[in-house]
């Protein structure tokens, strides 16, 4: 690694959590910028769980702390968030490069339209019973583990928008669920990534300090108009991404 990939990395995860913080999503800059700084593809995926891991894990201890996680349902989605990452981790790396950028070319764009345009999360719907709510919870997780395994920006908001909508959870208990979830998948898929030495430690922990510095300080910009900003901001650093990636592939 040289000084100029953490001057680009470093800077641009501070501004992945703040967006994450403020709005979601911070993921759809956090995985740019190690692929913008010229880490290799499945490398910079790798270090990009360490780096979200690390701010994740803050903010799953918070909820729990707090009382917001309901165990015994996030006990069932833990297994089968487990089991979706752990799946999606290693499809990725059967994936080479070269047809993993064409991937990201169509799956990055759907993503950030989708993220952009998310709606209120809570259901005006009756509840579903106990067992059904819980039953779709773990397909959920399931399948936004594989996805997160696999790729990953996105995962929290896609939780969310499912627990609530699918499973009509109270959105409180949803963004319980949702840490939980995300926080299983995250360290599931990094495990298979650092047992595959695809994860550059001293770049992630530094850049996960950045994440966690930009976490906090957007959750004390978001009652003073912070979230006006996080359109440009992605938006910016997603033109820079796909531009470069178009440019390496000769497009």
């Amino acid at each position: 690694m040289n000084l100029i990939q953490y001057i680009i990395v470093c800077p641009l995860v501070f501004m992945g959590g703040f967006v994450d913080a403020v709005a979601g999503g911070g993921g759809l800059i956090s995985l740019p910028a190690y692929l913008i700084a010229g880490v290799p593809v499945h490398m910079a995926i790798g270090t990009n769980k360490l780096s979200s891991g690390m701010g994740t894990s803050l903010a799953t201890f918070r909820y729990a702390r707090n009382g917001y996680i309901d165990w015994k349902r996030g006990g069932w989605c833990l297994v089968c968030a487990l089991i979706g990452a752990n799946i999606g981790a290693h499809m990725t790396l059967l994936v080479p490069e070269d047809i993993f950028k064409i991937v990201m070319l169509v799956i990055l764009p759907m993503t950030v339209f989708y993220v952009l345009r998310k709606k209120a999360f809570d259901s005006d719907k009756a509840p579903f019973s106990a067992r059904k709510t819980t039953v779709i919870a773990m397909g959920a997780a399931l399948v936004i583990g594989m996805y997160d395994g696999f790729y990953g920006p996105g995962t929290g908001t896609f939780l969310i928008l499912l627990l609530t909508g699918a499973a009509r959870m109270k959105l409180s208990e949803a963004n319980g669920i949702t840490k939980v979830i995300n926080l299983t998948t995250n360290l599931t898929s990094l495990c298979v990534f650092i047992l595959n030495g695809k994860v550059i430690f001293l770049l992630g922990f530094i850049a996960g300090l950045f994440g966690i510095a930009g976490n906090y300080l957007g959750s004390k910009c978001f009652d003073k108009g912070g979230s006006k900003v996080v359109k440009p901001l992605m938006l910016t650093v997603l033109v820079i991404f796909l531009i470069k990636i178009i440019y390496e592939m000769g497009v």
